[in-house]
């Protein structure tokens, strides 16, 4: 049955439904969280999710925290997550009040953190939207056809459980057409973040890994030497970049607060915007833009198609009902949309 063993392992089915980068924002007040309390907040706590951790990625985020405190009115500290999944269950506690997150925690955010998107980022090229790629080593002569054809050849790298790029796109639009099961493909299969994948593309410890064209840009940027030993053998169609998520009970001036800080910093002109500007080239973005919920809806598609082959799979009827009818009703809200 095609995927079933690894939809488990995943999380991609049951998982996706019920709980997929960067930041996340708590609240700490007199031993009390804001939210629907209303109660003005001591701290800001901004949570970034960094495979690096804090010594490469503080500094980065450092100036931005510092004016994002100027604009909210309390201070802002840093504090560095490991993994999606901790995000999400951060929010859902109520020890995070919002966040970066890449599309797919976003919606786990949404669905089970009573979160809403707010805004979405826009890289330096102006593009709101970014593509998984799968990557091999430069001169292994690995082509994708090879990697097609199966047969237990090569060891696979594949992405965190919930990220949107490392496992939900090359599985929707890459292994699951062709009726392919990674477990069953590959040598072996192992899952880690773009960066690690990446490194051991390049020396040779993995043939195969998944990536994606931000993290590709970034290694360009940080360490071309080894930016140069990898190899893009394919690419995803574009999927939606991340967005700034806030919880629904959030106290709403300073939900809008945040809003306004997102949407107009780095905008104008002036020595000002011009320096914050150069605050975000440092995280790759040139803005962030205006967004609502909608805007995740092609990644629902992709997490609704996989729960149906899950489903499938499985011979769970009541499933494969509840997928197709999600399914239908993205797809009629797409074609009705401008």
């Amino acid at each position: 049955m095609i995927l079933s063993g690894w939809a488990r392992r995943s999380g991609i089915g049951a998982l996706a439904v019920a709980a997929l980068g960067l930041t996340g924002v708590a609240l700490a007040g007199c031993g009390e969280r804001n939210g629907a309390s209303g109660k003005p907040a001591e701290t800001v706590t901004f949570s970034i999710l960094s495979a690096q951790g804090q010594a490469s990625a503080g500094p980065l985020w450092q100036p931005l925290l510092d004016d994002m405190s100027k604009a909210v009115g309390a201070p802002v500290k840093p504090q560095f997550a490991s993994t999606y999944a901790a995000l999400i269950e951060d929010m859902k506690r109520g020890e995070v009040q919002a966040g970066w997150f890449s599309a797919q925690p976003a919606i786990d955010a949404i669905d089970d953190a009573n979160a809403e998107l707010i805004a979405r980022t826009v890289n330096q090229q102006g593009q709101d939207n970014y593509r998984a790629t799968l990557i091999v080593k430069t001169g292994s002569g690995i082509t994708l056809d090879g990697v097609m054809a199966c047969g237990r050849r090569y060891s696979f790298g594949i992405g965190d459980a919930q990220s949107t790029s490392g496992t939900l796109a090359p599985l929707t639009y890459l292994f699951t057409p062709r009726g392919i099961d990674p477990e069953r493909c590959f040598s072996s299969v192992r899952s880690a973040n773009h960066e690690r994948n990446a490194f051991e593309v390049a020396s040779g410890v993995l043939d195969v890994a998944t990536s994606n064209t931000v993290s590709g840009a970034a290694l360009q940027g940080q360490n071309p030497t080894l930016a140069e030993q990898i190899q893009v053998i394919w690419q995803s169609p574009p999927i939606p970049e991340g967005g700034i998520v806030v919880r629904e009970d959030l106290d709403p001036a300073l939900k809008e607060k945040i809003r306004s800080f997102f949407l107009t910093y780095g905008q104008g002109a002036g020595v000002e915007a011009e320096r914050q500007r150069r605050v975000l080239a440092g995280l790759r973005y040139s803005r962030f833009n205006a967004a609502d919920d909608d805007y995740l809806d092609p990644v629902r598609e992709m997490m609704a198609d996989q729960r149906l082959i899950a489903a499938r799979a499985e011979r769970n009827a009541a499933g494969v009902a509840e997928a197709e009818q999600e399914l239908q009703r993205l797809r009629a809200k797409r074609e009705v949309q401008p």
